[in-house]
């Protein structure tokens, strides 16, 4: 008799332990495909929308006058942290005022350009913020609402998910000195040339999206003087938001639409 119940408790013990084995797989699956599958049909969709309210797309292969070739030519507040959560604290309104004409900003959660990185084959929409819910969970990438925009003088400063969620920033540690980023709007192609980045950094570093990018805690990453900045930031290790990465360009040529 005892043997018996020692056997049905084991068996018990085993199902119970299946059954946990199984919803853990099934939570795994949905966090690395299933919100992944959701977030780039959205994303995609999104792109498609803005293309044909804008008309026929630009081919990011093609640059603008004065655009440089190179080996690559071709949290705000309110934000979530956690596995995935990519953004920085925002150190302050950017001194930088958009030019007189310059369309007003975006509305909270508005998608309003493209982003194009060739180098790891990324097509996505831009939104202003960088909320979980309204932005980045739906495979967007997120606009720092205080930074300049597209364009400006200042940083331009984003933010993506590296991991689940789209996972738009996920390679974009093999983006290199020389690529190029290009970022459509209803009005302009603006072409970024990477320039540095940081391989790590602490969440809490701010400066690396202040007007004039640079690491408050790696002070030798960045820069001295004002200029023409895009600033991309996602979390790292990747399943991890224990550090941030940093990919830092330069503006180098702007054409109409």
């Amino acid at each position: 008799m005892r043997r018996r119940l020692l056997v049905r408790a084991l068996w018990g013990f085993a199902e119970v332990a299946v059954s946990l084995g199984v919803v853990l797989l099934l939570l795994v699956a949905h966090q690395l495909w299933w919100t992944n599958r959701l977030a780039r049909d959205d994303a995609g969709r999104t792109v498609q929308a803005l293309e044909r309210e804008w008309g026929a797309p630009v081919s990011p292969s093609a640059p603008g006058p004065g655009a440089g070739a190179g080996p690559g030519a071709g949290v705000a507040p309110g934000a979530a942290s956690g596995p995935g959560a990519v953004a920085v604290p925002v150190p302050g309104p950017s001194s930088s005022a958009a030019p007189s004409g310059q369309p007003p900003s975006p509305r909270w959660d508005q998608a309003y350009a493209v982003l194009r990185i060739p180098r790891i084959g990324l097509t996505a929409p831009v939104a202003e913020g960088t909320g979980k819910g309204g932005v980045l969970d739906r495979g967007y990438v997120g606009h720092y609402t205080r930074t300049a925009q597209a364009g400006q003088a200042g940083n331009f400063a984003l933010a993506g998910h590296r991991n689940t969620h789209g996972e738009p920033f996920r390679r974009i540690d093999r983006l290199r000195r020389g690529d190029r980023i290009t970022v459509e709007t209803r009005d302009a192609v603006y072409t970024y040339t990477v320039d540095q980045s940081l391989a790590r950094t602490a969440p809490s570093d701010s400066g690396v999206i202040a007007p004039v990018p640079r690491s408050g805690i790696t002070t030798s990453a960045g820069y001295g003087e004002p200029g023409y900045y895009l600033t991309l930031t996602t979390c790292t290790p990747e399943f991890s938001s224990r550090y941030r990465l940093v990919v830092w360009g330069k503006l180098t040529a702007m054409r109409p639409r």
